[in-house]
């Protein structure tokens, strides 16, 4: 697997004009507006950053690639994904209808590669459920909250994770989604005892269906 760093102003004001999108995060048509002054006046800085960001996963690129098939047990289903620097979204994950994930351009070119990593990961998630898992008949927030849980796993419970982000490898728990920390902390032991990451993935499934309300708003 490959990621490639991109600049798409079109893609990247798109979310924000997402029905969906908005009502999850509440966002605002002032907000497009701010957006569109930053791509007239600071292009080339964002192509920096660009430059910056791919310089840095570049180093880490592969093993992580090998990584990630290895734990998981499944290749990553596309050759090639994309990693839209925004202006605006801190970070986005396509539900596993394409190898494109977002990222902001306010970060640090080292730090910014534990949730781009994030990212990855959540995409790669839905497209094993929505293969494999799909009959399951979970609601797009249960599985939305698997895949966030997998990726906390994944990014800082093994001793290979902890060598591409020493400064980060935290199985983090104050975050942004408080209502998923309960299902949250008891995966973390299903994932140290694991004998497979499908054996994780059938647990995830179990408990996770007494959850009902996992969306990321927790609505």
């Amino acid at each position: 697997m490959k990621l490639k760093f991109i600049i798409d102003r079109e893609y990247d004001e798109s979310i924000l004009k997402d029905p969906e999108c908005a009502k999850v995060f509440g966002f605002k048509k002032e907000t497009l507006k701010k957006m569109e002054m930053i791509y007239k006046t600071s292009l080339p800085y964002l192509e920096l950053t660009r430059k910056l960001y791919q310089k840095s996963w570049d180093e880490i690129n592969d093993k992580f690639s090998e990584y990630v098939e290895k734990e998981t047990g499944y290749k990553w289903f596309y050759p090639k994904y994309e990693c839209v620097v925004s202006v605006r979204h801190e970070g986005i994950s396509n539900w596993g209808e394409a190898p494109k994930i977002v990222r902001w351009w306010r970060e640090n070119p080292y730090y910014m590669r534990t949730i781009t990593a994030h990212e990855l990961i959540l995409s790669h998630y839905f497209e094993i459920y929505k293969r494999y898992y799909s009959k399951e008949g979970l609601k797009d927030g249960q599985v939305w909250a698997l895949a966030e849980i997998a990726a906390y796993a994944l990014l800082s419970l093994t001793p290979e994770s902890k060598k591409f982000w020493p400064w980060d490898a935290i199985y983090y728990t104050n975050h942004d989604y408080p209502h998923i920390v309960e299902i949250q902390n008891k995966l973390k032991t299903a994932f140290l005892k694991r004998k497979s990451f499908d054996d994780y993935i059938r647990k995830g499934i179990f408990l996770v269906k007494e959850y009902p309300n996992m969306n990321p708003k927790g609505k």
